[in-house]
């Protein structure tokens, strides 16, 4: 099948010829464990438990809403998100009326950007390049379904694990990235990571996709520059889209643009 037809609607990241919606307030980033903590000898049982639910997520479908900061612009809106092993992604942005804000697809390591309002398209980048001018967030398309599926890596296997009071555990999926995890009860979860520059911050529902994710970024100094709250609905996962879903036929009459000219335009896109 492809994209839910209830989601047909074009998308928006926050973002290109897109209503800039209020922002609430951020709230502050949760206190994490610090220090050298207990080694943990074997972290596979807890972190098998704490990333069960998404370990197994092969497709992911869902309604992103977006909100927050990057590049010192305000950014919110909807998103309607395809994923699919092992680096097939859409996002289409959802406009108040007529066509998609954007159509953003990936496959095989490229991505096409298309902006059907202002008829450019941008083609055959990188996907992760894309996203980051587009949404201020350093993530490929595999790495973007890992952390909103919760996984935050995209084949975590855990390394070094150290545990801290309050029923904290640290684990190093890889080289980048590391995982806090918590004890709620008798089960772990993923409670927040860091990958590179960007943190990650989850708030749990009753199922096994976090309902919310918040993304922030710093750059070199630590100042943030991208702070984004995403909220998760509409969730399908391991259901069959169709590979359609992750090209996009070139329309006629459109306008090539380059990844330099989407980076100056900032993270609101072309159209300001």
């Amino acid at each position: 099948m492809t994209l839910h037809a209830a989601r047909r609607a074009p998308l928006a990241v926050a973002g290109i010829a897109l209503a800039v919606t209020l922002v609430a307030c951020a709230a502050r980033p949760i206190r994490l464990p610090s220090g050298a903590g207990t080694p943990i000898a074997d972290p596979g049982p807890i972190v098998d438990q704490a990333l069960a639910g998404c370990r197994g997520v092969r497709t992911l479908q869902a309604e992103l809403s977006i909100s927050g900061r990057a590049g010192g612009e305000k950014l919110g809106g909807r998103v309607i998100a395809g994923f699919e092993r092992p680096r097939s992604m859409r996002l289409e942005g959802v406009a108040p009326f007529g066509p998609p804000a954007f159509i953003l697809v990936a496959r095989d390591g490229l991505a096409t950007l298309l902006m059907p309002r202002d008829g450019r398209l941008l083609q055959d980048a990188a996907p992760a390049a894309v996203i980051e001018a587009l949404a201020g967030v350093p993530v490929t398309a595999a790495g973007l379904r890992a952390v909103l599926s919760g996984c935050l890596a995209d084949d975590p296997v855990p390394a070094n694990a150290r545990a801290f009071p309050g029923g904290w555990a640290v684990v190093e999926l890889d080289d980048e990235t590391t995982a806090y995890l918590r004890q709620d009860g008798d089960a772990w979860r993923v409670v927040a990571g860091m990958i590179g520059r960007l943190s990650v911050e989850y708030g749990r529902g009753a199922g096994a996709i976090p309902v919310s994710t918040r993304l922030r970024v710093v750059d070199e100094q630590g100042t943030v520059v991208s702070d984004l709250r995403v909220t998760v609905s509409q969730v399908e996962t391991n259901v069959a889209i169709d590979p359609g879903a992750f090209s996009i036929t070139r329309p006629v009459a459109v306008v090539p643009m380059t990844l330099d000219e989407l980076r100056r335009a900032g993270p609101l896109g072309p159209r300001r």
